[in-house]
């Protein structure tokens, strides 16, 4: 979807939910004033603060769209992952403050106010806070906007909130047990979970969270499709925002081969990778001399000497250097759940080179997917 179009679908969707929340703030309020129900103004108090997180995913898609400047070369689109933040803390905040009430209900033995009035204003409030949920809901997947999908979790919460009073006002009406401040209790920490895991999403979007597995390996297999291309290593996707992918790989290719020609396949490989994956990729030549057969010969050594060394390690970017002395220089990739140090595999690593040859190692180690 074009990011004007989105832009402004999602800044409607926002609006909707702060005139709704309005809506239903204004009802509350004036039903608890007329009948004068404490509990009913002060949960339209609390419907009015609901409209705060209509307003920062409102603003968040403003900012998402504005076009890249000289401070950010690509984009502001980060700005839904720290709505999502702010919102998380918001739906913190509703689950301290229920719990808050919750236990101050439970230490002074009072029971709730039950009138037909309370079951019909909380009954509003799940209608209107579930069709809110839906709204934002088909929205943020349809946009794939983090911050609505914040917000409908929200939503939610307050529609699960308002059915856990009713819940706890019926099971005391009936049984004569204040079950009210009990099950508010619970719903608190429903809530608080949804607001941590909301917290925990972006958070981890904004700390450099990788893209989804299946399309780096898509990716690498086109280029290890592309002719010419002899093997592939250090391919990284980075996500810098919705949509928006920057990535590096370094491509292995005959040493022989003219200089023009191989930076054509890199060209292509660019090219593609813009336009079928959507990723912005800088690929690095790496010449292959395969008429050097020393060097395969010791690199044939060096793997079977390191077999087994780690779970998923790979050793590529093996080059022989001669001179006044002969070093074998290459990178060794490691999973980031391997449990050795990068300082560690490489005294072991250098140390397996030395007992198989007269070469000195240099050797980099680099955490992989």
């Amino acid at each position: 979807m074009d990011g004007k179009k989105r832009a402004r679908s999602g800044a409607l969707t926002s609006i909707l939910g702060v005139v709704l929340n309005l809506a239903l703030a204004a009802f509350k309020l004036a039903v608890g004033i007329i009948f004068g129900i404490v509990s009913v103004v002060a949960d339209g108090f609390n419907n009015l603060s609901d409209c705060g997180s209509g307003v920062v995913s409102l603003v968040s898609f403003g900012i998402a769209e504005k076009p890249a400047d000289i401070k950010h070369p690509y984009g502001h689109r980060r700005a839904e992952y720290i709505a999502s933040m702010i919102i998380g803390c918001l739906v913190l905040f509703v689950a301290a403050e229920l719990l808050r009430g919750a236990v101050v209900e439970i230490a002074a033995g009072e029971v709730s106010e039950d009138s037909y009035t309370v079951y019909i204003v909380l009954g509003v409030s799940v209608a209107v806070k579930a069709v809110m949920f839906l709204i934002y809901g088909v929205q943020a997947k349809r946009l794939g906007s983090d911050a609505l999908h914040a917000v409908a979790i929200d939503s939610a919460c307050d529609c699960l909130s308002a059915l856990a009073v009713i819940a706890g006002l019926l099971v005391t009406r009936f049984t004569g047990v204040n079950a009210d401040g009990w099950v508010g209790a619970l719903v608190s920490v429903f809530i608080g979970w949804q607001g941590i895991a909301i917290l925990r999403e972006a958070g981890s979007k904004l700390l450099g969270q990788g893209p989804e597995f299946g399309l780096v390996n898509s990716l690498r297999a086109y280029i290890l499709s592309e002719k010419g291309v002899i093997g592939i290593h250090d391919l990284r996707v980075y996500v810098l925002g919705r949509d928006l992918y920057v990535g590096t790989v370094h491509v292995e290719m005959d040493a022989s081969l003219p200089a023009l020609s191989a930076h054509a396949v890199l060209d292509k490989i660019e090219h593609n990778a813009a336009k079928d994956f959507g990723v912005d990729l800088t690929a690095h030549l790496d010449p292959v001399d395969l008429e050097d057969a020393e060097a395969f010969a010791l690199e044939d050594k060096v793997r079977a000497a390191v077999e087994g060394m780690a779970e998923g390690l790979e050793l590529h970017d093996f080059r022989l250097v001669r001179g006044i002395e002969k070093k074998l220089i290459f990178e060794a990739g490691v999973p980031f759940s391997c449990p050795h140090t990068d300082a560690e595999l490489k005294e072991r690593i250098c140390s397996a080179v030395r007992g198989v040859c007269d070469c000195t190692p240099e050797v980099k180690v680099e955490r992989e997917d």
